[in-house]
C-alpha cells in the first residue's frame, strides 16, 4: 500500500468513544489486542453523559424482590415483545456485574444507609432499579471508563471522522477517514472493527442530541453491506426543554419524574390520569411523549406548546441534592428556579431503538469483521427503550463486542486493502469542493430536519410518510452535488456535507420502514393503523442494500424458549 496517506494499524479499531466504545476497548485490551479508538469529537464528549437518571440493573439493593427475571420481563414489555429476546436475557442477567465492575474501576454512586448502591424508580420498571449518581450518572460512567481505558493504554484518535469502511473481499479490513482540523486523510488497517457511534437525532429539528449524532456508524455499516433493523423505532423523550428557543430539545431527565415530578397541562390538570392511570408519570416514554403531544395538539398545552413538569412540592434542599444538574440547567438557561416553579417541557427526538443488526452473543454484524454496540446496534430494546437500559446496554454489549472483536482478530490474517478503494474514498470526500452549482450543506440539512420533524415525527400516517420519503430522495439527489467553499482546514461546511450523506441514508431507512409497518407499536404510532397487528408482532423490518438501492425485507423473530416464555407470563 502506498505511503501517500497517514496509516495506522490495530487488531481492533473502535469507532466511537462513548460508553459502548470504551467498554469494548477495555474488554479488547484485556485480551491483549492492540486497540485504536476513533472519535469524531473529543474524548469524554459522548452522549453517554446525557443518560442522567441511572443504570438499570436488578441489584435488589432497595427492592429486595427485584431479580433478572423481572428486569427481563419489563424490558420485553417495554419493547412490545419485538426485542431480540436473547439480548434482553443476557442484558438482564449481566447488568449487575457490569455495575459492580464500574464501581471497582472507581465510579462513585449514591448510597443507601447500609452502604449499598442506591437505586431509584423509573418509567416502565417494576422496582427501584436505577443505580445513580444524583442526575449525573452518565458523566460519572464516562469519567470512570475513560480513566480506565487511558490507564490500560488505548490509542485515541480525537477529532477524526471515519467516512468509509475498507474491505478485503467480503470482510471489513479497516477504515478511511480524515482529521477534522487539518482535513488530512488517514487510513486505518484493522482485523476487527467495532461501531459504537450512537444515534441519529440530528436528522430532526428538535432533538436532545448534539452535533455528532448523525447516524455515521449505521450508514458506514450499511454501505459496507451490513443489515440494519427496526429503523422505524425512534424514541421521542417526553421531556425536553421547550423554552427559550436556543435550548429547545435539551434533555430534562426522567429522574425528575422518578423523584416525584408531576405533569400538568395549562389548566392545571394532572393529565397522565387519562393516558395511564396506573403508572401516571412513570409510564413508558412512548406513552408519556404522546400524552404531552396530544395535550398540546388539543389546545391544553403551555404557552410554548408543551406541558408543565413540577417538582416544587418537594423540599428545596431535596431537589438540589437529587437533581443538581437540572436545578442549574433551568437556572442558567431558562431563568427558572425548579424548587419554586414548574419546568416547561415537550417531546424531543432522543434515542434510536433500531440500528445495525447484530448477533446477541457476540455483537457481530452481518459482515465478517464488523461488530456494533450501544445505540448504533439494534435488538435489545425492541419497539421502545426503557429509561436506564441504555447505560446497562453499553456495559453488557460494549464488553461483549470488545471480547468478540479481539477473538476475531486473533484468527484473522493480515489484510491487504486495494489502493482503488482508498483513492475512491478520497475522491468522494473531496467532491463538494469541485461542485460549482449545488446547494450548500446548511440549506440541505435544514430541509432534512424540517422534513423529518413534520412528516416522520411522533404520529405518522401513509400520506405524510410517502411525502417525507419523496422529499428525502430528492434531498439525496441534491446532496450528490452539494457545494462547499474554502479549504479543508477548519471547514464545518465540509464536515456537514459528509454528515449529510449519513443522515440521508438513515432517514431513508426510517421513512421506508415506518411506511411498511402498518400498525402502532411502541415508539411507532400510525394514526391510520392505531392497533397492534399479529403479523408485525412477529416480524422485524430488515434494511438491506442491493445494487446501490435500499430494500426492505421482513424477517420472523425466532421462537422464544419455553422457560423464558414462562418468565414473561408471570405477573
Amino acid at each position: 500500500m502506498s505511503e501517500k496517506y497517514e496509516t495506522r494499524e490495530h487488531d481492533v479499531l473502535i469507532i466511537g468513544a462513548g460508553g459502548a466504545g470504551l467498554c469494548a476497548a477495555i474488554a479488547a485490551l484485556g485480551q491483549g489486542a492492540s486497540v485504536g479508538v476513533v472519535c469524531k469529537s473529543l474524548l469524554g464528549k459522548a452522549h453517554t453523559v446525557m443518560a442522567e437518571g441511572g443504570i438499570a440493573a436488578a441489584m435488589a439493593n432497595v427492592d429486595k424482590a427485584d431479580n433478572w427475571q423481572t428486569h427481563f420481563r419489563d424490558t420485553m414489555r417495554g419493547g412490545k415483545f419485538l426485542n431480540n429476546w436473547r439480548m434482553a436475557e443476557i442484558h438482564a442477567r449481566e447488568s449487575p456485574q457490569g455495575v459492580k465492575e464500574l464501581e471497582q474501576w472507581g465510579a462513585l454512586f449514591d448510597r443507601t444507609s447500609e452502604g449499598d448502591i442506591l437505586q431509584r424508580a423509573f418509567g416502565g420498571h417494576s422496582f427501584k432499579r436505577l443505580c445513580h449518581v444524583g442526575d449525573r450518572t452518565g458523566l460519572e460512567m464516562i469519567r470512570t471508563l475513560q480513566d480506565r481505558g487511558v490507564h490500560l493504554g488505548i490509542d485515541v484518535y480525537m477529532e477524526c471522522a471515519i467516512t468509509r469502511l475498507l474491505k478485503e473481499g467480503d470482510r471489513v479490513a479497516g477504515a478511511f477517514g480524515y482529521w477534522r482540523e487539518s482535513g488530512r486523510f488517514i487510513v486505518f488497517k484493522a482485523k476487527s472493527v467495532v461501531i459504537a457511534t450512537g444515534g441519529i437525532g440530528k436528522a430532526w429539528r428538535i432533538t436532545s442530541n448534539s452535533w455528532e449524532y448523525t447516524g455515521d456508524g449505521m450508514a458506514l455499516a450499511y454501505d459496507a453491506g451490513a443489515e440494519l433493523m427496526d429503523m422505524e423505532f425512534v424514541q421521542f423523550h417526553p421531556t425536553g426543554m421547550v423554552w427559550p428557543p436556543g435550548v429547545q430539545g435539551i434533555l430534562v431527565t426522567e429522574a425528575v419524574r422518578g423523584e416525584g415530578g408531576i405533569l400538568r397541562n395549562k389548566v392545571g390538570e394532572r393529565f397522565m390520569e387519562r393516558y395511564d392511570p396506573a403508572k401516571m408519570e412513570l409510564s413508558t416514554r412512548d406513552v408519556v411523549a404522546r400524552a404531552i403531544y396530544t395535550e398540546a395538539k388539543e389546545g391544553r398545552g403551555t404557552e410554548h406548546g408543551g406541558a408543565f413538569l413540577d417538582i416544587s412540592h418537594k423540599p428545596a434542599d431535596y431537589v438540589k441534592r437529587k437533581l443538581p444538574s437540572m436545578y442549574h440547567q433551568f437556572r442558567e438557561l431558562a431563568d427558572v428556579d425548579i424548587t419554586k416553579e414548574p419546568m416547561e417541557v415537550g417531546p424531543t427526538c432522543h434515542y434510536m431503538m433500531g440500528g445495525i443488526r447484530v448477533d446477541a452473543e457476540t455483537a457481530r454484524a452481518s459482515v465478517p469483521g464488523l461488530f456494533a454496540a450501544g445505540e448504533a446496534a439494534a435488538g435489545l430494546h425492541g419497539a421502545n427503550r426503557l429509561g436506564g437500559n441504555s447505560l446497562s446496554d453499553l456495559l453488557v454489549f460494549g464488553r461483549r463486542a470488545g471480547l468478540a472483536a479481539a477473538n476475531h482478530a486473533k484468527s484473522a490474517g493480515t489484510s491487504t486493502i486495494d489502493e482503488a478503494q482508498i483513492e475512491e474514498s478520497a475522491k468522494e470526500l473531496l467532491a463538494p469542493f469541485v461542485h460549482l452549482e449545488g446547494k450548500s450543506p446548511y440549506e440541505l440539512h435544514a430541509e432534512l430536519q424540517e422534513t423529518m420533524q413534520n412528516y416522520i415525527g411522533i404520529f405518522r400516517n401513509e400520506e405524510d410518510l410517502t411525502k417525507g420519503l419523496e422529499k428525502i430522495l430528492k434531498l439525496k439527489q441534491d446532496a450528490t452535488v452539494v457545494r462547499v467553499e474554502g479549504s479543508r482546514l477548519f471547514n464545518p461546511g465540509w464536515h456537514l456535507a459528509r454528515d449529510l450523506t449519513s443522515m440521508l441514508t438513515v432517514s431513508e431507512a426510517v421513512a421506508l420502514s415506518a411506511l411498511k409497518r402498518t400498525e402502532s407499536r411502541g415508539a411507532h404510532s400510525r394514526v391510520d393503523y392505531p392497533n397492534y397487528d399479529g403479523y408485525w408482532g412477529k416480524h422485524n423490518n430488515i434494511v438491506v442494500r442491493e445494487n446501490h438501492e435500499m430494500k426492505l425485507e421482513q424477517r420472523e423473530i425466532p421462537e422464544m424458549p419455553a422457560e423464558l416464555r414462562r418468565v414473561l407470563e408471570e405477573k
